[in-house]
């Protein structure tokens, strides 16, 4: 039998990726055995302390065993955290120590949402992709600049480590998981029994684009500045570097360096969010709306639109702005 081990950090931290993972893959267990095969996993949750509360003391979790009483499990979960994540890092420490451990033993790895923070202090991330809430983005970033973190995706699987993005969105990589350990009928039973949408990849329709701002190149910072203000003008890079009197190569790469994007890719970000927006909330037509973003090329548009949204204007109109959509 396999070893699941679902991961109780102290702190307040988040309960329903705890409670999720575990209800998830005790049903797997559940409909295994229903189907004359013995149960694949023993599931434990474990942690450093005997009890954990969480919500101000309005829920609490009584791990199963504190994590050196298991020498080897064959998968282990990180719930997401609260948004104290370099507190959280600290305070759990043993545990990070563990989870690193256990993978150079040979386990596998899942982080849910920004448990990715805990992981990713780890240094198992380094030079790996990666996933987690795009609203954490920036801080990430910050903090792990050698993960390639890859916010569009739902969930990312190398080397034996799996990540995924925010929120409930964890609970496609449970079932992604279920079809990876038991087989695709099971992960559909599971995915019909709670009513998750299976094959989903992209959390790329639920991002809000901010723009990466936690970064300290002054220059950049009004390059973005300018970009943001300009949204229904078509932006000439090479006119925006030297206004800053820098070579458009150099430019480029101190934008990518501060933002995680280039200078085209951060307009186009801008634009769509602009044009995700005005989807959203008014009645205009998606030529209106491709117009006062700068865009004049319908084709163009709606490519770049579903580059970045994964969905047309048209569809994107249709889930998010019922009046319109009438």
């Amino acid at each position: 039998m396999k070893h699941l081990t679902i991961i109780v950090p102290d702190g307040e931290n988040n309960l329903s990726s705890i409670v999720g993972a575990y209800k998830i893959f005790s049903r797997a267990n559940k409909y295994w055995v229903e189907n004359g095969r013995k149960e694949l996993f023993k599931i434990q949750l474990a942690g450093i302390s005997k009890k954990v509360d969480f919500y101000d003391g309005l829920f609490s979790v009584t791990p199963h065993t504190h994590i050196s009483a298991i020498t080897k499990t064959n998968l282990i979960i990180i719930p997401s955290l609260n948004h104290n994540y370099l507190k959280a890092i600290t305070r759990n420490k043993l545990l990070v120590d563990w989870i690193e451990q256990q993978y150079k033993d040979g386990a596998e790895i899942a982080s849910i949402c920004t448990g990715a923070f805990m992981l990713a202090s780890s240094g198992l991330l380094d030079g790996k992709s990666c996933s987690t809430h795009w609203a954490a983005a920036d801080n990430f970033r910050s903090m792990f600049p050698k993960v390639n973190l890859q916010t569009d995706q739902l969930i990312t699987d190398e080397n034996g480590i799996y990540t995924n993005g925010g929120a409930y969105s964890f609970l496609n990589l449970m079932i992604y998981l279920i079809e990876k350990y038991y087989d695709r009928q099971t992960a559909i039973f599971c995915s019909k029994v709670f009513q998750i949408e299976i094959d989903r990849q992209s959390q790329s329709a639920f991002t809000i684009f901010t723009g990466q701002k936690l970064h300290g190149d002054e220059m950049v910072k009004k390059a973005q500045a300018y970009i943001e203000s300009k949204l229904d003008e078509k932006i000439s890079v090479e006119h925006l570097s030297a206004s800053f009197s820098v070579g458009r190569r150099n430019f480029d790469r101190r934008f990518i360096k501060a933002t995680g994007n280039t200078p085209v890719e951060y307009a186009q970000r801008v634009k769509i969010e602009s044009a995700k927006k005005a989807l959203e909330t008014s009645c205009k037509t998606i030529n209106e709306v491709m117009y006062g973003v700068g865009y004049s090329d319908v084709k163009a548009f709606r490519e770049v639109f579903r580059k970045i949204t994964g969905m047309s204007p048209l569809e994107y109109r249709g889930r998010y702005n019922k009046e319109a959509a009438r």
